[in-house]
This record gives structure tokens, C-alpha cells and sequence, in this order.
């Protein structure tokens, strides 16, 4: 396994493991190490994989495991926008691998689907006191060869999808295209162009949509993001509420 050209290029780095508990954590752990950043840690398999909200990610072998280290890579106050970042540049790099295919989507804040099903997940975490550096960690989930059957929402997998790209393959593109996209979002300064972006591979738009937080649902119509990456909905009654957390489903699904 190797790092695409272009990142390669950029200065990232890979290191690769058989097994680890979870990529994320590990991460973590070369922050407060005193890496100097631009680093991939990738597992062929974890034992403690998690998604957001500390969900369980199954985590067996072929599929695809890696977590990015940057060290200030923003200011703190921006650093939210990473996980935008990082959603564009995992849709870019999958349409690529499936030929363009717009049934791949984006749901937020950065979930990849496909045809309304789960195909990858993504995990942000920041690290760092006020007397050492600021680090961020993109962790990825991609569902290569197997996709769990007991989740809330439907998952699929590449293989399921009669797309026969492993793990490496993936690892390749995305790497690359993450190094791209961190480049043109500029520290931040560019955010506007990552919105524009998401918003053009982003699925539901316009659609019905539900939102739970803390264990109460708002229903309306999903109608993108505001400039800050807030989600915004359209509630039942006319107004528009702008969310910063919380889990969105669609019904009927509506992707692509």
C-alpha cells in the first residue's frame, strides 16, 4: 500500500499496520508524540473502530482503515471545515473510482452513500492544550469488501455494488485528492469554494428530511448548508432552522 503520486509529492506520509485498536487513536497518540504532521496511519483491520457519536465501526479485514494527522493545519476556530474538506475529497476521489457515478453522494455532514445506502464514514477529532501544537485527525471508514447488515440505515459496499476496487485503490485516490482539496480550501480562506463543491455532490437536497438531536425529531425539507456548514431545514411551518448537530435522514430517500 502506498500513498497516491500527487501526495506523495505534497510530502504525506504513510504508515501501515496489520492491526491496530482504532487509526484515530493512534493518531492522537503521534500528535501528542510531536509529529510533525502530514501523516497516514492505515490498518488492515481495528479492534475498536468508532464513527461519530462513539458508534461501533466494523472493521474487517478489506476494507479500507486510515486516519490523517495535520499538525495546525487552521486555526482552531475553522477547523470544523476539515470535516467538509474531507467529505468533498472522499466523493471526489470514490466518483472517480466508479467512473463519475452521481449515485454516489454526500450526506451530511459528510457520510458518502450510494444509491441512499452507507458506503463510508468519517470521524474528526482535534487534540492539543494551549501549550502544544494543534493537531487534527481525519479518520475514514470505507466499505471495500463487506458492509454490516445490523445498522439503523442501509450500508453497502464496493463489492456490492459490482464495483471490483480494493482498498488500495481507494487509498491511492483519496490520498491524493484530500492532499488537492486541502489545497485549494487554503487554511480556511476558501471555504466558500468547499461549500460550492459539496453542495454539487451533496444527496437530499430538496427532499424530505428528518433530523434527530437528543432524542427529539424536527421534520421539514433539507435545503443545504449555510457558509459556516450548518445544515439548514426548512421546518414544517415555513421557517428555516439552522442545525449544527444531528442525525439526518431522509424520507423517501432522495440521493444523487
Amino acid at each position: 500500500m502506498e500513498t497516491g503520486q500527487g501526495a506523495a509529492r505534497a510530502g504525506y506520509r504513510l504508515e501501515y499496520f496489520e492491526e491496530l485498536g482504532s487509526t484515530n487513536d493512534e493518531a492522537v497518540s503521534r500528535i501528542a508524540s510531536g509529529d510533525p504532521g502530514r501523516l497516514w496511519i492505515v490498518a488492515d483491520r481495528q479492534t475498536r473502530g468508532r464513527g461519530r457519536l462513539g458508534r461501533v465501526w466494523s472493521s474487517p479485514s478489506g476494507n479500507f482503515f486510515g486516519s490523517l494527522v495535520l499538525i495546525e493545519p487552521c486555526a482552531r476556530a475553522v477547523a470544523p471545515q476539515l470535516g467538509f474538506v474531507a467529505g468533498v475529497a472522499l466523493a471526489d476521489a470514490l466518483r472517480g473510482l466508479l467512473g463519475g457515478d452521481r449515485r454516489l453522494a454526500l450526506k451530511w455532514p459528510n457520510d458518502a452513500l450510494y444509491d441512499g445506502a452507507k458506503l463510508s464514514g468519517l470521524l474528526l477529532e482535534s487534540s492539543g492544550g494551549a501549550n502544544s501544537p494543534f493537531g487534527c485527525v481525519i479518520g475514514f471508514g470505507v466499505n471495500c469488501e463487506t458492509h454490516p447488515d445490523d445498522t439503523p440505515y442501509p450500508a453497502t459496499s464496493l463489492n456490492a455494488i459490482g464495483a471490483r476496487v480494493g482498498r488500495d485503490a481507494v487509498f491511492m485516490a483519496l490520498s491524493d485528492a484530500l492532499a488537492m482539496w486541502l489545497d485549494f480550501w487554503a487554511r480556511g480562506d476558501n471555504f466558500a469554494y468547499i461549500r460550492r463543491a459539496w453542495l454539487d455532490v451533496a444527496g437530499g437536497l430538496d427532499a424530505p428530511a428528518e433530523v434527530q438531536r437528543n432524542g427529539n425529531v424536527t421534520k421539514g425539507v433539507f435545503r443545504g448548508i449555510d457558509a459556516q456548514g450548518r445544515m439548514l431545514l426548512e421546518r414544517l411551518d415555513g421557517n428555516m432552522e439552522t442545525i449544527e448537530a444531528g442525525d439526518l435522514s431522509f424520507a423517501p430517500p432522495n440521493f444523487g
